[in-house]
């Protein structure tokens, strides 16, 4: 990294996350966590209007050397660099959804994201501060979550992975590590793989034992990786 500055990081927490989410990672970096408008619990009036990239556009700056992205977060950062709305930098991209063809997107895979869109919830409720809480309380909030982000909120976030197969990924240039957990049941593992595979400069690393939270699940390996990719992309 550059001697005698620290990376300004951009840290985007995915849907109905929070700032706190990065929390555990320890990391040499200057570190901005903005509570995005999707975060957990919030007003779904962010996802009346049809283009939630906006929001990404009006939070990443110049300033910003290293992005951290999470999940819905991380594909709307994408989205960002493959339009041009964003000029690319080094960045890490948590647990993306990503298909390379339209014709990757069945109806089985719209009834499972659709019927079982809270199972993500109730992983994150399983490994965050709210492991304590008895299974069938973590249940009912993960429904709550579900319910708070509502049909538009789902519609918003399943429009942008509809999306991916039409990226210009050509045009993301910069160096980018994706990381996914074999135990993610929201984004597959496959999904990073591939766009890892269709972006210029990616590498992609898989986390054994890891699901769709590796900043709360496996917080000294993620940042382990995020420090090795700053020190040879960064400067």
């Amino acid at each position: 990294m550059v001697a005698g500055r620290r990376a300004r990081t951009l840290f985007l927490h995915g849907l109905a996350g929070k700032a706190a989410v990065w929390d555990a990672l320890d990391l040499p970096v200057a570190a901005d966590k903005p509570e995005l408008p999707w975060h957990g619990m919030a007003d779904p009036a962010w996802s009346h209007l049809p283009d939630p990239g906006r929001i990404v556009v009006d939070v990443v700056t110049p300033g910003h050397d290293v992005v951290v992205a999470h999940s819905l977060g991380a594909n709307l950062l994408l989205e960002c660099y493959a339009d041009g709305r964003v000029p690319p930098r080094p960045t890490v991209l948590l647990c993306p959804f990503y298909r390379p063809a339209p014709a990757d997107f069945d109806w089985p895979a719209i009834s499972y994201y659709l019927n079982e869109f809270h199972r993500t919830f109730t992983e994150a409720l399983r490994v965050g501060e709210t492991a304590r809480f008895p299974e069938a309380k973590r249940e009912w909030l993960a429904r709550a979550l579900r319910d708070q982000v509502g049909p538009y909120g789902w519609t918003r976030w399943f429009e942008t992975y509809l999306r991916t197969p039409f990226l210009d990924l050509s045009r993301v240039d910069a160096p980018v590590l994706v990381v996914s957990g074999v135990d993610d049941v929201a984004a597959r593992p496959d999904d990073g793989r591939a766009l890892a595979k269709g972006l210029p400069r990616a590498r992609f690393e898989l986390l054994d034992g890891c699901g769709h939270f590796p900043m709360i699940e496996q917080p000294d390996r993620l940042a382990a990786l995020v420090r090795d990719f700053l020190d040879e992309h960064w400067s």
